[in-house]
């Protein structure tokens, strides 16, 4: 059960309304998903929320794709079913595979199994690994 009202566009400010209208253009869509419906209670957060998206999704020197997978992996983790179905969505879109997913839910299966193990043994880390 959602915790606050979601905005729909046409009971959204002037305020709210820009911002979906960019999520809209930037993402070529005509709709806008729960997600950001739900921020738009809070004006703020969700214009916060969608400049530090663009900003960190924008290509860089990781492509979009490899950006979309990173974030499965941490939703799968955080278990957040919300992230995990719309950016697995979003992976797909941009050329995932279903061997791709597999082979990343191992990755992160097996990440989250040995993170676990060095956490409760207290595994001091090799002075080799270090930087500095």
């Amino acid at each position: 059960m959602v915790m606050v009202k979601m905005v729909e566009y046409d009971s959204a400010s002037p305020e709210v309304k820009a911002v979906f209208d960019d999520i809209m253009t930037t993402r070529k869509t005509e709709w806008i998903n729960n997600f950001w419906k739900v921020l738009a209670s809070q004006p703020s957060t969700l214009k916060r929320i969608w400049t530090n998206i663009k900003e960190v999704m924008a290509p860089g020197k990781l492509d979009p794709l490899t950006k979309e997978m990173l974030y499965v992996a941490v939703s799968v983790t955080n278990n957040c079913e919300y992230c995990i179905h719309s950016h697995t969505a979003a992976a797909k879109a941009k050329g995932m595979s279903d061997e791709m997913f597999a082979e990343l839910l191992a990755v992160v299966g097996l990440a989250n199994e040995t993170n676990r193990l060095a956490n409760g043994y207290q595994i001091p880390v090799d002075p080799q690994f270090k930087p500095y």
